[in-house]
Order: C-alpha cells, then sequence, then structure tokens
C-alpha cells in the first residue's frame, strides 16, 4: 500500500512541475516525473506476491505468474514517452533559438 502512496507522491510532484514552473526544461522534467509515475503504478497494478515471470514453458504451471498484460503496456508507454520527450526538447530548442529563453512568460510578452 506503501508503494501506492508513494506513486501518487511522485505523480503530484511531477503536476506540481507542470503547473506551477515558468521554465520550459523543468515542465519536460514535471512530465518525465509524471510518466515513471504512471508507469511504476501501472506494473505494480500487474505485480503478485511472489509470483513467477510470464514465460510459459510445457513444465510450468500457470499458478501465481504476474500480469504480462501491465508490463507490455508499460514498455509501450516507455517508447511513447521516450518520443514525446525528444519532440518536446526538440520544441524548447527551437524556441530558445527564436527567443532566446524558456521563460514561458517572457515567451508570451513577445508575441507580436
Amino acid at each position: 500500500m506503501i508503494l501506492y502512496f508513494f506513486c501518487f507522491i511522485l505523480f503530484s510532484v511531477g503536476l506540481y512541475c507542470v503547473l506551477r514552473k515558468r521554465n520550459i526544461i523543468k515542465i519536460i522534467i514535471g512530465l518525465g516525473i509524471i510518466e515513471y509515475a504512471l508507469n511504476m503504478f501501472l506494473v505494480l497494478l500487474g505485480y503478485r506476491a511472489h509470483g513467477r515471470a510470464p514465460i510459459f514453458a510445457a513444465d510450468q504451471r500457470v499458478e501465481n505468474m504476474v500480469d504480462p498484460l501491465t508490463q507490455s503496456m508499460v514498455l509501450v508507454t516507455i517508447v511513447v514517452g521516450m518520443s514525446l520527450v525528444v519532440l518536446t526538447v526538440s520544441l524548447a530548442i527551437r524556441i530558445y533559438e527564436k527567443f532566446g529563453t524558456f521563460d514561458i512568460t517572457r515567451i508570451r510578452r513577445l508575441r507580436g
């Protein structure tokens, strides 16, 4: 139960970074923290105490096996999350090249 609470705390820290910080890089780091919290939550959903790896063999039974669906979902979210991080970092670099700052408030003032 304490691990679920840790996931919630980690998610809350990431959400705080996204909502309250003004620096684009800090916002990207907050999104990464949120992604890691959700991945950890998904892994905890499929976890079983003293569970075995979800590998089928002829001599093994399907008892007390961890859920392979959540593990595959986490692998997919890791790949999609990494592509989103690359996209947001490349956008942040382009914003810095154009405006010379990572501060969101200064970028909003430069509209024209």
